[in-house]
């Protein structure tokens, strides 16, 4: 696969929306952190040859830490996301970030294996999280595809 990675901000607006939607079902990210809309994000893009999203991340920076808010790929083991982890790890470095964080759920145990595979180790669980985000994001599902409960957050960090 051919790819090409670009500034969110270089794709057009309602392609990412789109692409957002497909993922997260909304065009808003909760977590214990805060609320998050998309198009408020910075973030990259892994175009294909079709010029179609292959995957999309997103992040925040504040206070010399860089929080991924999303990471979202259309094609699984071909690199696409460890790129994209790759390219945001670097623009955090240039931004004089020493820390880059990822929060997952409890029951995200493929996003768990990604991440420490690269160097991210567990710093902080947050439990039972996932109940007060549901008061903002009522639509978050209560059990993962695989039947486990989705309660706590997880986080993940990396220094730089």
């Amino acid at each position: 696969m051919v790819m090409q990675i670009i500034a969110k901000r270089m794709i057009a607006a309602d392609t990412v929306k789109d692409f957002f939607i497909q993922h997260w079902e909304t065009t808003q990210v909760v977590f214990s952190r805060g609320l998050f809309h998309y198009a408020e994000l910075e973030g990259v893009g892994v175009m294909d040859e079709n010029e179609k999203i292959a995957g999309l991340g997103t992040y925040k920076l504040s206070d010399h830490v860089c929080q991924i808010i999303s990471l979202n790929s259309e094609h699984e083991n071909q690199g696409v996301g460890s790129s994209l982890l790759y390219v945001m790890e670097n623009i955090a470095k240039e931004k004089n970030c020493h820390t880059i964080k990822a929060i997952t759920t409890n029951d995200n145990l493929q996003a768990l294996k990604f991440f420490q595979k690269r160097g991210y180790v567990i710093s902080e669980i947050v439990k039972n999280a996932v109940e007060e985000s549901r008061k903002i994001k009522p639509e978050i599902p209560f059990y993962s595809f695989d039947g486990i409960p989705i309660r706590d957050e997880i986080i993940l960090e990396k220094y730089l």
